[in-house]
């Protein structure tokens, strides 16, 4: 175990599609979550953002751009970019700066104003970069690749459509339940079947959105923490960050081929498998543990295979575990009691410290609606282009 840090704040701006500068989305969060914390802004001795490229040069030096929002303070500033994994990385930036002695408090704001449909690469002519041959060669948007993952569940393991849309059904009753979901109504499966086909199998409530949003959080140090008078703070205990391992014998994004050859086998330790595995040795705990999880799931079956790759089934079980109700709200392992990304969208940045947002409040006890019952650990777990993996634990 490398060492602790407190969640002393954890704030969000709504997901939705606002229209407005993703400067706004993240300022408000960043406000929510000092607010939470009882600290000034001029209490905060680092910032670290989470940058999201669709945003212009403010985007991608966000620490600077959140802390002129602000203020300027003197403040060390920090960005981070790992795509989908963004969040997640600043979260691990922030700790490292605290375990350090770097600073004692420091701001992790992500926030992002999406374009509407699905994500597209950087625009141009960019032949050296393998996100925008996959889109331009192959045709091969993000659906489809979610499409391509569910088919293969359906082939080895024998997923159904319903499975799926049991995905959704599950997290849109938690979304519904959730102040900062953009989608806040319960869904039927019967919904889920007769929306549009997008990619076959999945349709289109089987697929997330991309949203606007933000969130933010406080962390600093153990000491600081007992200094603010928190007796018994959420605690951030792993953070995890992994990159796959030769030879990968699954497409995965943004690649159009596997690195495997005929007589490869693949590698011992599978990557989505491998970036839970790094944050329960770091943290100390197993699957056994943990109270709830927040996944990425952007589509329903992907969700699926995140069961299997946390560990809280065995391979091909994640459909049987569904249907028991386990990863329901009051099943024995809640998976996405927020709502997930079905409920929220994408806001790139933002999503892996909602995620953490998330953590925090289940494991305070002040969830609401969405309560996990004497939630005592949790476990996020992202992932970005170019093999970011990163997975989060926090303890109470």
């Amino acid at each position: 175990m490398t060492g602790e840090v407190a969640v002393l704040g954890a704030g969000m701006h709504p997901w939705g599609k606002w229209g407005r500068s993703f400067v706004e989305y993240g300022t408000k969060a960043a406000r929510a979550a000092l607010a939470d914390a009882g600290l000034e802004w001029s209490a905060i001795q680092s910032v670290v953002g989470a940058n999201t490229v669709r945003c212009g040069y403010p985007g991608q030096v966000s620490g600077a751009t959140f802390a002129r929002a602000l203020g300027w303070q003197g403040a060390r500033v920090t960005s981070v970019y790992a795509a989908c994994a963004s969040g997640a990385r600043a979260i691990d930036t922030a700790r490292a700066q605290i375990l350090s002695g770097m600073a004692d408090t420091v701001l992790v704001v992500g926030s992002d104003a999406a374009p509407k449909g699905f994500f597209a690469p950087a625009g141009g002519e960019r032949p050296d970069d393998p996100d925008w041959l996959r889109f331009r060669v192959l045709g091969a948007t993000n659906p489809a690749y979610f499409a391509l993952w569910a088919r293969r569940r359906m082939a080895m393991y024998g997923d159904t459509a319903e499975d799926f849309a049991r995905v959704k059904v599950k997290n849109a009753a938690a979304g519904a339940a959730n102040p900062y979901a953009r989608y806040r109504s319960p869904v039927t499966a019967e919904e889920v079947a007769a929306s549009p086909v997008v990619a076959d199998p999945l349709r289109l409530l089987d697929i997330c959105a991309t949203s606007d949003g933000a969130a933010a959080l406080v962390l600093g140090s153990m000491e600081t923490a007992r200094r603010l008078g928190m007796r018994r703070p959420v605690r951030i205990r792993a953070v995890s960050s992994v990159s796959p391992s030769h030879p990968r014998t699954a497409l995965d994004l943004p690649d159009i081929a596997t690195d495997s050859a005929p007589p490869g086998s693949p590698a011992s330790d599978p990557f989505r498998p491998s970036i839970a595995r790094a944050a329960y040795e770091e943290a100390g705990l197993g699957p056994e543990d943990l109270s709830l999880a927040e996944v990425y799931d952007l589509s329903t079956a992907l969700e699926l295979e995140w069961y299997e790759d946390l560990g809280l089934c065995g391979p091909g079980e994640g459909a049987k575990l569904l249907r028991e109700g386990a990863t329901a709200l009051g099943g024995r392992i809640p998976v996405n009691p927020s709502g997930g990304l079905a409920s929220f969208g994408e806001a790139v940045p933002a999503q892996a410290i909602a995620q953490v947002c998330e953590l925090t409040q289940q494991l305070r006890g002040q969830a609401g609606e969405r309560q996990v019952v004497g939630a005592s650990a949790g476990i996020t777990v992202n992932q970005g282009l170019f093999g970011h993996g990163s997975s989060v634990v926090a303890v109470r």
